[in-house]
C-alpha cells in the first residue's frame, strides 16, 4: 500500500512539473504556438477534421457551433472583461473568416461537471441542432468535494460522445488548462486531474475524435504560462489565457491566419 502511494505521488509532482525538464517544444510546442503553422493531427482525428473542413468550405451553409463545458469556456469573473476563448473563436469565424450567418452558442455553466451537461443535454445542446459541440469539462469532476471516480468520467464523457454523433454534429474534446497546485500536488482538492485528462485523451484516440490537448501544450509552455500571466488564479485563465487556447484551437482547426488579430496573439493586455 505504501508502494503505491508513493508511487502515486511521484506521479502527481512528475505530471505538474513535467514541463521544467522539457528541453525541447513538443507537438504542441512553442514553435507552434509562435505562428499558425497548423497542428498536424493523428490519423484517427482526420475523417473529423476533413469533414469539418468541407463544412468551412461551404460557404453558402450556415453552421452552428456548441462551446459547453464549466467557467473555463463560460468565461466567468476570471478574464477581467476580455474576451473568453469561444468569444475569440466567434470574431475570427464569423468576422475574419466571414462566415458571418454562423452562430457560436456558449452554453457553458459555471461549476459544473459531466454529470450535470448529461441531465441538461437537450437544453443546453440538442435543441440547437449544432453542426459542431466543442467539450471542455473535467476540472470540476476532479474535484474530490465532488466524489465523481475517473471511471465515471470516462463513461459520461462517452455518453456525451454519443449523443452528439446522435444529433449528425461533430464533437471536439478539449482538454482543460494546467493548474497550480502548490508545493505539494498530493494535498491539492483537484490532485487527480491529470488522470481525467489522461481519461480523455485515451477516449479521443479510441474513438476518433478531434482532440485539442491545452493541458499539454501548458505544460510545453510553462515558462511563458508564469511569464506572461496566463492565469487569473490557480484555476482560470484570464484574457491572455484563453487568447492562447483559442489560438490552439484555430491551429488544430487549420483556420489560422498570422494576419488577423485573434490568431497572431499581438493583442495588448493592461
Amino acid at each position: 500500500m505504501h508502494e503505491q502511494t508513493q508511487s502515486r505521488r511521484n506521479f502527481l509532482v512528475k505530471s505538474f512539473r513535467s514541463a521544467l525538464s522539457l528541453g525541447a517544444a513538443s507537438l504542441l510546442g512553442q514553435e507552434v504556438l509562435a505562428s499558425c503553422s497548423p497542428v498536424k493531427a493523428a490519423t484517427r482525428q482526420i475523417d473529423d477534421l476533413q469533414a469539418l473542413k468541407a463544412a468551412i468550405a461551404d460557404r453558402q451553409k450556415p453552421m452552428k457551433w456548441i462551446f459547453t463545458g464549466d467557467s473555463i469556456t463560460q468565461g466567468a469573473k476570471h478574464t477581467l472583461g476580455y474576451r473568453s476563448y469561444p468569444e475569440i473563436f466567434s470574431e475570427h469565424v464569423r468576422f475574419e473568416m466571414n462566415r458571418s450567418r454562423d452562430f457560436i452558442i456558449n452554453t457553458a455553466v459555471s461549476g459544473q461537471t459531466t454529470r450535470e451537461i448529461l441531465a441538461d443535454f437537450d437544453w443546453r445542446i440538442a435543441q440547437f441542432s449544432p453542426a459542431v459541440v466543442s467539450l471542455m469539462i473535467g476540472t470540476n469532476d476532479a474535484a474530490k468535494s465532488r466524489r465523481i471516480p475517473v471511471e465515471e468520467y470516462g463513461k459520461n464523457l462517452e455518453t456525451l460522445v454519443q449523443k452528439i454523433r446522435a444529433l449528425k454534429a461533430i464533437p471536439v474534446l478539449q482538454t482543460p488548462n494546467t493548474i497550480e497546485m502548490g508545493a505539494d500536488p498530493t494535498k491539492n482538492e483537484r490532485s487527480d486531474l491529470p488522470f481525467f485528462v489522461e481519461t480523455m485523451r485515451k477516449l479521443a484516440d479510441q474513438h476518433n475524435l478531434i482532440l485539442i490537448d491545452h493541458w499539454r501544450s501548458w505544460e510545453v509552455n510553462q515558462e511563458k504560462v508564469v511569464a506572461e500571466k496566463w492565469r487569473n488564479d490557480p484555476l482560470h485563465p484570464n484574457g491572455k489565457g484563453h487568447l492562447e487556447m483559442a489560438r490552439l484551437l484555430f491551429q488544430h482547426l487549420d483556420i489560422c491566419d498570422d494576419r488577423s488579430f485573434t490568431c497572431s496573439g499581438h493583442v495588448p493586455f493592461c
